[in-house]
């Protein structure tokens, strides 16, 4: 991948913000400042800890959109590592992990792109278990290990 565009589903290490980083050359004791460790995320999110969409779960799966494509050059170097890493479809806990965001950023971020359209957002669909004697087994399961 170049700065122009995206060439695979890797981010390429020139678009890491280098002040986001540790440097490993850093004594101990400043790589463990907690008041950088609390910058870094916030600067990310530029304060938010609400994410656009507050429904958005963790498991639900992202990928990016045409539009999202399109628009790669105009983003900014985390919006454009989360459109890469999304052209294959994973969990928005993945493309935190991936990209060693805290979970909370990483969904603040993709809730920002999905909200612009450069993201594709795919809900996990839950059933309702209402089948009363597999909860019952279930029960007695729990307590029999008691």
């Amino acid at each position: 991948m170049t700065r122009d565009g995206p060439a695979g589903p890797d981010p390429a290490p020139g678009l890491v913000r280098s002040f986001l980083t540790r440097p490993t050359s850093e004594p101990a004791e400043e790589r463990d400042d907690p008041d950088v460790a609390i910058l870094r995320p916030y600067l990310l999110t530029s304060g938010r800890v609400v994410p656009v969409d507050d429904t958005l779960e963790i498991e639900a799966q992202v990928v990016t959109s045409e539009l999202g494509m399109a628009a790669y050059p105009r983003l900014t170097f985390e919006h454009r590592d989360i459109v890469v890493t999304c052209m294959t479809p994973m969990s928005v806990a993945e493309v935190g992990a991936r990209l060693g965001y805290h979970v909370g950023v990483a969904r603040i971020l993709v809730a920002d792109l999905a909200a612009a359209g450069h993201l594709i957002v795919r809900r996990p669909e839950f059933r309702p278990a209402y089948n009363m004697d597999l909860l019952e087994r279930v029960i007695r399961g729990l307590e029999a290990i008691q």
